[in-house]
């Protein structure tokens, strides 16, 4: 790529493009930063003119990053991201006009009980911001927080660098549930019962053990996974419909009992587990100490978990 002096370059082109690879489509990309599809396609073609790169490539409906476009996307929204924290450091934040949007990072269970009441408040002392939550890998979550690509991410406690900051807002206690009418319902449930069950194991990844199954392991024993999923919701229906035995935290638990009507019973495992109970933190970067809407949606969720 040719040198080229940063004062003859429209930052802008940056956001777009930050905007671009995001949302995957132009259309979207346009109707997220409120212009025109015309402007966005123009803005698009000055940046590959720039880089001498397509940086997007038509696949499906969509437009897929080139490999160029993978290889910078963290320093330019990097650079953004500082670039803002310039511009709004010191700055008072009024979160009744504001119109700032807060990308977070959390799973679904953690979307469940935390949005309702988030939301609530916002639509109250914030009407104008908007929340965006969305899966972001564990392993790839220090860098999200790092690029900007998210504001937040909520979690269990993770081992981060010194970069990353973190506060306990609770913890969840692990539960199992089971159908009503179910065979073990009518008692409490033991271990035996428990191992010698059929199970659902929720988890993003497409193998490995939940922290049940490594508690099993130190009692030498193993249950039997009949279904793997990604999500508790898929995995609560199928619990009412089958004799499988599902374990997940107990505030998810108990929101969609009123839904199904399922048993709820304590995990039998002895304590102490490796992550019982589950203790969520909420983790942002560093720098954005400096930006006082971040602190600002930061005491929100504090205050609220």
């Amino acid at each position: 790529m040719q040198n080229i002096n940063i004062s003859r370059v429209d930052l802008n082109l940056f956001v777009i493009f930050d905007a671009i690879y995001r949302e995957g489509n132009l259309t979207r990309a346009s109707e997220q930063l409120n212009l025109s599809q015309p402007a966005v396609s123009h803005a698009l073609a000055r940046l590959r003119e720039r880089f001498n790169d397509p940086l997007f490539e038509r696949s499906g409906k969509g437009m897929a990053p080139t490999p160029l476009a993978k290889a910078i996307i963290g320093r330019v929204r990097a650079a953004l991201q500082d670039l803002e924290s310039t511009l709004t450091e010191g700055l008072a934040f009024d979160p009744r006009l504001a119109t700032r949007i807060f990308t977070m990072a959390s799973r679904d269970v953690m979307e469940a009980a935390a949005l309702p009441q988030l939301m609530q408040r916002l639509q109250t002392s914030a009407p104008q911001v908007q929340l965006r939550s969305l899966r972001v890998a564990r392993k790839d979550m220090e860098s999200a927080l790092a690029s900007g690509q998210i504001d937040f991410a909520a979690d269990v406690l993770l081992p981060v660098s010194d970069q990353i900051r973190h506060q306990a807002l609770g913890s969840e206690t692990l539960v199992v549930v089971m159908r009503q009418g179910h065979p073990l319902a009518s008692n409490r449930l033991n271990l035996d019962d428990y191992v010698n069950s059929r199970h659902i194991l929720v988890s993003s990844r497409t193998e490995g053990q939940g922290v049940e199954d490594f508690a099993l392991t130190r009692l030498g024993k193993v249950r039997q996974v009949t279904l793997r999923c990604q999500n508790y919701y898929a995995a609560v229906q199928v619990v009412a419909n089958t004799d499988l035995l599902l374990t997940l935290p107990r505030t998810y638990a108990e929101q969609m009992q009123v839904q199904t009507g399922h048993i709820i019973q304590p995990l039998p495992l002895p304590l102490p587990l490796p992550l019982e109970p589950l203790e969520i933190h909420l983790y942002w970067h560093v720098k954005s100490t400096r930006d006082p809407a971040v602190m600002w949606m930061k005491e929100q969720m504090v205050d609220l978990f």
